[in-house]
């Protein structure tokens, strides 16, 4: 065995990344075992996990491995390429094979690997290496032979942390794009789920897979998905996130415009309404869009409860979401220039508890409000087993030690944690994150004009996400434009049953999901099976 090591040089002009790869892009394996391995080792560089192993196939043919030790699985490598391609099976042995005869032998007879391909490209072959597989460089063969041997440490699929459930699956996807993929396969047993592959960032190289029905998902949105993806140029996608900052329609906007998920179960069910699902390798969440608003007050667990449960729920979530982004907006201008819309008993405790507080009500609720951000914050980033404890014990001493000192007033407490306690109820970070951001902005406009500055701020938010698209489709649809169609999963959650059609904003190729007899049977009175005054007779 015989370890090659490549000596060290200085590089006085060193290129910029991937331009020498350019360069070379047309370069390719000619059969010259020794020039060939030169020519990789110069466009991979020094490295000291980089092993260049020389050895004899059938003991009579020159060949050479290259691979990165630490990404390789050790065991495939000495099982599945090294064992057989040292030990001579019997047509080696009864004549000198050359060319695509040696080629066929390897590749169809020897190699006990389930991923094994040929490479004439030498930048391809790059990065393959890079990608972490083996390739293997004959003499006398014109065609470099690549085996999958990659090895990345993984983890099983766990409940995910950022979509809490009830009743349903408590599975999550993680960083692995080939087990995500699985997940979902897993759930969407049919032959008309496609997957196209493709490869994002110069330097990353980052695998993305673009997930539809066929049949379902029109045509002219999974175009335009994929042209989108093929238009980003960047060194580096390592999240998701990189993505959705891409592909989004309007980049100034505080709403998200595309929905992310770390469960597999909600990506087979926007898939099964005709949206697209967008999978990154390294992450362990997924890209669903287009996204509408109602989106981000929905979760799984709707849809595994029965309906009336589930549209209360609903609704409490959208009370929760109105309350907490208007009402402090709202308490400041009623207390800075309309207090007389408070009723008289109401406006003496009001009085009292604000006696002796030296700031306006508008730098109150600011100042509050900015102390519950940096309350959540830093119980975001703590340790778990103390950012519990902090967030409770912060709250508390922080809430009481404001009231003592004078700095606020204890309505003005009750207002923001009733505000923070509904902005938790958004299902969706990213939303509730908005949906702050804008409240800061309510407020200081509510401090300023009063009732006045509430409603136009409201009427700009509103002409905003009117405006708003995600891939062609209205945000707030389907409540503008009305579809009372849709609105049987907007604000409410009507009986499964009854939902027979498919979003028809996404405009799906087949809109039907429900099966007219289905539909027809659930119109139709239950039968008495074991009613004991009428009970039903078996034919």
């Amino acid at each position: 065995m015989t370890i090659w090591r490549r000596a060290k040089k200085t590089l006085t002009n060193p290129l910029p990344p991937d331009e020498a790869l350019r360069q070379h892009r047309n370069r390719k394996f000619d059969g010259q075992v020794q020039k060939s391995v030169r020519f990789i080792e110069e466009m991979l560089g020094e490295n000291d996990d980089l092993v260049i192993r020389s050895f004899r196939i059938f003991h009579v043919y020159d060949a050479v491995a290259i691979y990165f030790a630490n990404i390789v699985n050790r065991e495939t490598s000495n099982e599945a390429i090294f064992r057989p391609l040292m030990k001579p099976p019997s047509t080696a042995a009864r004549s000198r094979l050359r060319g695509r005869a040696l080629r066929e032998v390897i590749v169809k007879e020897v190699l006990h690997h389930e991923e094994v391909y040929l490479r004439k490209d030498l930048i391809k072959v790059v990065e393959d290496i890079l990608r972490g597989n083996t390739v293997v460089l004959v003499q006398h063969c014109d065609e470099v032979i690549v085996i999958a041997t990659r090895r990345v440490p993984q983890r099983n699929p766990d409940q995910p942390e950022t979509e809490q459930v009830i009743r349903g699956a408590r599975d999550g996807f993680v960083e692995q794009l080939s087990t995500n993929i699985t997940l979902l396969r897993y759930r969407l047993q049919t032959p008309n789920l496609r997957v196209k592959m493709m490869t994002i960032g110069q330097l990353t190289k980052t695998k993305v897979a673009v997930c539809y029905i066929e049949g379902v998902a029109r045509p002219v949105l999974v175009q335009e998905v994929l042209d989108r993806l093929k238009s980003i140029e960047t060194d580096s996608v390592l999240d998701a996130g990189t993505l959705e900052q891409f592909i989004e329609d309007n980049h100034w906007s505080p709403f998200p415009q595309v929905q992310n998920s770390e469960r597999p179960d909600k990506c087979v069910a926007s898939l099964l309404e005709g949206r697209v699902v967008i999978l990154t390798d390294a992450t362990p969440f997924s890209l669903i869009v287009p996204a509408v608003f109602v989106q981000f007050n929905q979760t799984m667990d709707d849809y595994s409860e029965r309906w009336l449960m589930s549209s209360l729920i609903r609704f409490v979530r959208l009370v929760a979401l109105i309350f907490s982004f208007i009402f402090p907006s709202l308490y400041v201008a009623i207390i800075a220039f309309n207090p007389e819309l408070i009723p008289t008993k109401f406006a003496v405790a009001v009085a009292g508890g604000r006696a002796g507080v030296p700031f306006p009500a508008v730098i109150e609720v600011l100042l509050m409000e900015v102390s519950m951000e940096v309350l959540r914050e830093a119980t975001l980033r703590l340790p778990q087993q103390v950012g519990g404890a902090l967030s409770i014990v912060g709250v508390l001493i922080i809430g009481q030690a404001a009231v003592a000192a004078g700095f606020a007033s204890p309505i003005t407490v009750v207002i923001i944690a009733l505000t923070t306690i509904g902005s938790f109820a958004t299902p969706a970070y990213n939303a509730a994150i908005a949906l702050r951001i804008l409240r800061f902005v309510l407020t200081i406009l509510a401090g300023l004009f009063g009732l006045y500055g509430v409603v136009v701020g409201l009427i700009l938010v509103s002409n905003h996400m009117l405006s708003l698209r995600s891939f062609g489709i209205p945000y707030l649809s389907p409540v503008v434009p009305l579809n009372w169609e849709g609105l049987k999963d907007a604000l409410i959650r009507a009986p499964l049953w009854s939902m027979w059609r498919r979003p028809k904003q996404l405009n799906p190729v087949d809109h039907r999901r429900l099966s007219p007899d289905t539909l027809q049977k659930m119109m139709e009175p239950r039968s008495h099976t074991l009613d004991p005054v009428k009970p039903r007779r078996l034919k």
